[in-house]
């Protein structure tokens, strides 16, 4: 038997439907995927940061120099050519910064809190390092971000992410 009027429209509606479905997702995700917007998960909780990336030397050595003031959710993402050893130090940078360091999985590796304006002390990062998000300092402890926690950013390979774009 043939199928009726009303069984070919609902069919059609239905794959229409699923089509919106999967179209809405498809864009969400891609959403969620910026380059201004820096992600981390941890089991328990979440957060969005609105991030200006540094991805060249020149602006990797600029950092955060000379600003009086990081609104809040928001920060910088350094990403470097390959993981290695790193090490930051707040010459010039007169905000208290919380640092995250994350390895090429997009796994956080160290969280450094609170780190002292102007001081010049290195603060190493450990090996393996490709990325370090800076945020305002004792944010990450209120959030809970600590070693373990995922970062999702279109900058970090995704094909070994854990947490893929």
């Amino acid at each position: 038997m043939g199928r009726s009027l009303a069984g070919g429209i609902a069919g059609r509606g239905g794959f229409a439907l699923v089509l919106v479905a999967m179209l809405w997702a498809a864009g969400a995700a891609a959403a969620a995927c910026r380059p201004d917007v820096a992600e981390l998960r941890w089991p328990g909780g979440g957060a969005r940061f609105t991030v200006e990336v540094a991805a060249t030397p020149a602006e990797r050595a600029q950092g955060l120099m000379f600003r009086e003031s990081l609104p809040a959710r928001s920060g910088m993402l350094f990403l470097f050519e390959r993981p290695g050893r790193v090490a930051f130090w707040m010459r010039n940078t007169p905000v208290p910064l919380d640092m995250i360091f994350i390895g090429a999985d997009g796994v956080v590796r160290r969280v450094h809190a609170n780190a002292v304006p102007f001081d010049e002390t290195p603060i190493e990062g450990g090996e393996g390092i490709l990325a370090v998000l800076e945020i305002n300092g004792g944010l990450a402890a209120r959030l809970g971000i600590a070693p373990g926690a995922e970062l999702r950013h279109p900058g970090m390979p995704q094909r070994l992410a854990a947490w893929p774009c």
